[in-house]
């Protein structure tokens, strides 16, 4: 921490904050039934996506799944625009046609999500593919779940990327649950991390609710991809506060241990930096009140612009469609 400039840590913390607060208000507006698109909320899963995305440069590229509020937001993505897809306005990131599971915005390197468990990670690949051939010396970061890492695709893209050594960088977000099923009801060997060994691809174990761990891996990875290294391998365990799509966890007493909950719970990544930047001196109660304000401010005039914003006209609805 102490080889982390203060305006670093302090972006940090705000980008936390603005996921963190982004994923409650989309959950307390979400029973309003305005939002015509189901959600996935990355609650309990911030430090995963600040923590890899402040590592990057405006003109990486980011590659996310379903659950991809985070990553979004993480990589700078116009936040008008990703809530007005979710009341899937004319002004959304994607026009209306894509919903929370399609967000996009090329202009900071948010080169879209797919709905398809590891659907993103060949399309990342190749990205990286391109990046090698043109020497750009961008790097190429995928996120994807646990249940992902069962996919054949990612194994072989993985060969692929370590046999090119594409600068790309696999960020498995480890949760322990594909919708209600626990990894170890699904996986003999629960130690993901050990999988991307098989392609002699560098691969570590990360503290996925620790912001400073993620970042140092992370940044770790992205300078060896960007140097020409080749690809790495993160997995970043964290715990999904909500039920696999929609707001809140109704059923979660049938398919989780309450000590488990309780441990997560306890384990807050937001709370935890939160303490340490006050402890430590970084940021004042003051400063975090400013900070606070400033985030709120932001998310109010998102979710306004995304309420008046137009729907899209009825006559646009057979556009882009190709027979």
């Amino acid at each position: 921490m102490k080889n982390i400039p203060k305006k670093r840590l302090l972006e940090l913390y705000i980008t936390m904050r603005r996921i963190r607060l982004t994923q409650l208000e989309i959950e307390k507006e979400y029973s309003a039934d305005e939002m015509k698109t189901p959600i996935h909320l990355c609650l309990g899963q911030e430090a995963i996506a600040s923590g890899v995305c402040a590592n990057l440069r405006k003109d990486d590229y980011v590659f996310s799944n379903h659950r991809g509020h985070g990553h979004y937001i993480a990589k700078g993505g116009d936040l008008k625009s990703m809530i007005a897809e979710l009341y899937c306005k004319k002004t959304g990131c994607s026009a209306s046609r894509g919903g929370s599971m399609h967000l996009i915005d090329l202009s900071v390197g948010c080169m879209g999500s797919s709905s398809i468990v590891a659907g993103s990670i060949p399309i990342a690949t190749g990205a990286a593919l391109t990046s090698a051939m043109t020497k750009d010396k961008r790097v190429s970061v995928v996120f994807f779940g646990d249940a992902a890492s069962e996919e054949g695709v990612l194994f072989e893209s993985m060969n692929f990327a370590a046999l090119k050594k594409l600068p790309v960088v696999y960020v498995c977000e480890n949760n322990f649950y594909s919708v209600c099923s626990h990894q170890s009801a699904r996986q003999a060997n629960c130690d993901i991390s050990m999988r991307p060994k098989a392609f002699a691809i560098p691969s570590c174990r990360v503290d996925g609710s620790d912001v400073l761990d993620v970042y140092a891996a992370s940044k770790k990875a992205i300078e060896s991809a960007r140097a020409g290294s080749g690809p790495s391998f993160l997995e970043c365990r964290a715990y999904r506060w909500r039920a696999h799509a929609g707001a809140g966890d109704p059923h979660k007493e049938t398919y989780r241990k309450p000590k488990e909950w309780d441990a997560w719970m306890r384990n807050d990544p937001f709370k935890k930096f939160e303490d340490i930047l006050l402890k430590k001196k970084i940021m004042t109660p003051g400063k975090m009140k400013e900070i606070c304000a400033a985030v709120d401010k932001e998310i109010s005039e998102a979710f306004e612009f995304a309420k008046r914003s137009p729907l899209p006209d009825k006559a646009d609805l057979e556009k882009y469609l190709h027979g």
